[in-house]
């Protein structure tokens, strides 16, 4: 035990970490549309594509209120 970790009050132990790691960790977004059928595939492709879109076009609005705001 010459190599103990000091924790974090509230970091928890053993048992809270496994189930951080193991069950409740964080999302993983790899190979996110692998599986499913073709249809669905898509339709998430086409989906995230839309919000690409809206979040480009909300961008510019910004940048063109800032300009406007500007001169």
């Amino acid at each position: 035990m010459a190599a103990e970790q000091k924790k974090a009050p509230g970091e928890g132990g053993r048992i809270m970490a496994w189930f951080y790691r193991n069950i409740a960790g964080p999302a993983t977004t790899e190979n996110a549309i692998q599986g499913g059928s073709h249809q669905a595939r898509d339709l998430w492709k086409q989906d995230l594509e839309r919000r690409k879109q809206w979040s480009r076009e909300q961008r510019e609005r910004k940048r063109a209120e800032r300009e406007a705001r500007r001169g």
